[in-house]
Parts: C-alpha cells; structure tokens; sequence
C-alpha cells in the first residue's frame, strides 16, 4: 500500500519548487514498527528467541526516539518520491530537504524539500516542421571494410622459420623479476603474444622483434606509475624470455572460396551483395533513428523552453550518476573509468552539461506535446512494454498474461507504473511529430541553415537546428 502524504507546492522561479509534506500519522507508525522489527531481528535479549523480539518491547528497550529516527531515514525517499509525484512534476538534480522535529506518536511527521524541475515547454508551431532527412548509401569502402573483417575472423596462425616481425604471433615462456624477485602474475608459460598488440607492457613486445625460435632474451621494462597492481606501479622488472614458436597471421584470399566458407555462397559477388544489403539496413534504421531526433530538436527550435544553467548542471550530474550505476553493473568501478579517460566527476559532468541541456528540452517538449495532445497510455500498451523489457533480458519461458497483469498492479499500487506510462507517451508524442513533419533533402536543410536570415544575428549561444550530417 503506497503511504499517504499530502504536498503543498510553491513555484520559486527558475525552475525550482518547494514541496511542504507531511506524512499521515499511521504511515508514520507504520514505518515505526516495521523499523522496530527489523531491529528486532538482531537484538538478543533474554526471553526471547534471537530474532523474535516484538516491535514494541524494542522500542521499549532501545527507544521510540532512536526507533522513529531509524525508521525515518529509511522510509523519507520513499516519501520524498511519493511527494514529487502528489505535486506534479518531475524532479531533477539532488533535493534539499529541511527535516521538522519527529513527531509524538499520534501526530504527522512535516519535512520540505527545495529541487529542480523539468521547465514546462511552450509550444510552438509545430504543424509545418521541414526536417533534413538523408537517404541510405553504402560505399564500396565499407563493403571492403566488412570483407576484410570476415578474412581476419578466418585468419590462421601458421609456423615459420624465420625471425618474428611486427603483427607476428610468439609462443613464450617468460618469468618476471623485481629486484632479483619473482613477483605475483610475472611468469607464463606457453604464451601467445602478437608482436605490436600492446597487450603487455610498452617496451615488452618491442625488445622481442627479431628474435626466433629458440631465441632466449632478457627483456627490461618499466611499469608505469598508474599501473593497474599497486605493487608493480613505477618499478623496472627483468623478464627471461624464451621464444617457442613464431607464427604468420595469414589471410584467406578474397575469393569465391571465401564467400562458400563465410556463408554459403557460390560467389564473391553474392557474399558482397548480402553486405551491402545488410550496411543498407543497417543505415535506414540509423537514419530513422536520426530522423525522429531530429523532428524533435527542430520542435525544440521552434517552442521556448527556458533552461537555467543550474537546471542543466544538475541534470549532468543525474546523467553521470546513470552512467556510473550502468557502469557498476558491468563490474567496473566508476573511479577506475574516470581514471582511464583521465577526469574527475566535476570535469566529465561540466563537459555534458550541452547535452543534458539537450535532453531537458527534449524532454519538456515531448512533455508538453502530451499535454496538449491528450496523449494517454492504456494498460494493455504497458504490459506491452513489461513483455517487451522480459524478453530482452532472456530467459527460460516468457511470463504469463496473468504474471504480467500482476506486476502492472503491483506497479501501481507503488506509483511505479508512472515512469514508464510518461515514457510510452512520450514515443507516441515522437510518433506524432514525425507523422506531421516534413521530410527534406539534408543537403537542402544543411543549405538553408546557412542562410542569412534576420535570426541568423542574434547573440551568440543560439544554435542552429540540427539535421542529420550536420
């Protein structure tokens, strides 16, 4: 059951409101006992089983006040959330929030929260938008491109009496020294290396170009200072290498023979067809997706959304923190990323701020193209979606109809359903521009934009309507 609170809210001007909540006292006595319990689950305490001591003899035991304070801290998103969706709008950036005292039991809990918004959109005319659409090419370079692609996937390493050369394979048997020491992760043994891959540390694959088989080298390296092992991070290590093999990375012929082996076809020319064929498909779905951009940017172009600057950094710090969360999921850690692209937070998030700008305005468009088309979302178009996101995650057998009509109203019930709702509307608002929009050559829509216009001379930061090829 979703809590009960009620929201006052307060414009303060650039696109930031105040929320006044209060929290219904049940639903705070609510959140009290729950937090109770879980403390209870710990808790040792003679008469009791461990975990089974009652909410109220903890609260007796710990206090109600360090009780509520606990259940407070763990139930205020959920709060803050569910006040940002009572108000009306849609948060962006961190809140500021002002926590009243906590509560006597039997009276509501108050707190106020100062926050960002997404600005509201005035829409202009939008029934005459003339869009730069390109139209599908695929150049023989990029078919060569693919071949050549193909015969490296079905290259084969072959064993030569001669001394390795740069883009040659060797089998090595190595160890590693520091200081007269091994060192953890320093020795193989049958290890293949392609001479200029830069797979191991710069210096090492260079020192072994015109060696053969047979061949023992001492090879001297410096590990550099931000070297992923802490322990081997600006130290020199000698390494005793012996070279097994050398192997000759040799190409299949761009031939028929090719063209059986890859795929079944009886000639070259059927196998290039197929690729282009598939590059075409591949570019008719890039310029749609191109297309759909830029109809909504050039709707943008024609309304007026007021972005604070503020407003914007804000969003590049959501942005980022979407990116980090996405990033974690794939088991590296953000400072590792930031590491190698070599910025810190606040860097990476100044230089996105133009495209968080763009986000928010497309965002507050599509928004208000909702509004004023009436655009609603039905149950059956969601479980579209909840089907649509199960199948992209895989699995043995796809839910059920009734599975899926009981995750709709558990979403519900937990206001959760909203998000997804405002993003279908905002798809089918896309669907609706594009319909009404005009499609016209990109090079046409590039030459227009350069036109001196009585527009083109106003200050500097106003941009042009982005086309596709631009």
């Amino acid at each position: 059951m979703a809590t009960a609170v009620t929201t006052k809210r307060t414009e303060l001007g650039d696109a930031r409101v105040r929320l006044e909540v209060e929290v219904e006292p049940d639903a705070v006595e609510r959140e009290l006992q729950t937090a109770a319990r879980e403390l209870g689950r710990d808790m040792k305490l003679a008469g009791f089983r461990k975990g089974k001591v009652p909410p109220p003899v903890v609260i007796q035991r710990v206090g109600r006040a360090a009780v509520l304070d606990e259940a407070v801290r763990r139930a205020l998103p959920a709060w803050y959330e569910q006040a940002v969706s009572e108000a009306g709008v849609v948060a962006v950036g961190d809140p500021q929030l002002a926590l009243e005292e906590l509560p006597e039991k039997g009276s509501p809990l108050g707190f106020s929260v100062e926050v960002g918004v997404r600005p509201t959109a005035r829409l202009g005319d939008l029934d005459a938008l003339e869009v730069g659409r390109r139209e599908p090419a695929v150049a023989g370079e990029e078919v060569d491109a693919e071949v050549d692609r193909l015969r490296e996937s079905m290259a084969s390493l072959e064993t030569v009496d001669r001394a390795a050369a740069e883009g040659d394979f060797t089998v090595l048997d190595f160890e590693g020294r520091i200081d007269g020491e091994p060192f953890e992760g320093g020795e193989a043994r049958g290890f293949l290396l392609e001479l200029g891959s830069g797979r191991l540390v710069e210096g090492f694959e260079q020192q072994l170009v015109g060696a053969s088989a047979g061949d023992e080298r001492e090879v001297r390296v410096e590990f550099p200072d931000d070297y992923r092992a802490e322990a081997l991070a600006g130290r020199e290590a000698a390494f005793q290498v012996a070279v097994k093999e050398v192997k000759e990375k040799r190409l299949p012929g761009a031939d028929d023979e090719l063209a059986a082996e890859a795929g079944g076809f009886d000639t070259l020319g059927e196998l290039r067809s197929q690729i282009e064929s598939s590059l075409r498909e591949r570019d008719e779905q890039a310029i749609e997706h191109e297309f759909r951009e830029a109809v909504v940017d050039a709707a943008v172009a024609r309304s007026d959304v007021d972005i604070p600057d503020d407003l914007a950094h804000a969003k590049a710090h959501e942005m980022w923190s979407q990116t980090a969360r996405r990033l974690r999921s794939q088991g590296i850690e953000p400072g590792q990323y930031l590491q190698i692209v070599g910025k810190d937070e606040e860097e990476l998030v100044h230089e996105t701020e133009d495209d968080a700008r763009t986000a928010l305005g497309r965002e507050s468009l599509l928004a208000a193209v909702v509004e004023a088309e009436g655009i609603e979302t039905s149950d059956e178009e969601v479980i579209d979606a909840l089907r649509a996101a199960a199948a992209a995650q895989g699995g043995d057998s796809a839910p059920s109809e009734k599975q899926l009509r009981r995750s709709l109203d558990q979403a519900r019930r937990e206001r959760r359903d909203e998000m997804l709702r405002e993003d279908i509307a905002m798809r089918k608002a896309v669907d609706a521009l594009v319909e009404r929009a005009k499609p016209i050559p990109a090079e046409r829509a590039q030459a227009r934009d350069k036109l001196w216009t009585p527009e083109s001379e106003a200050p500097a930061g106003e941009k042009q309507i982005w086309t596709p090829g631009s």
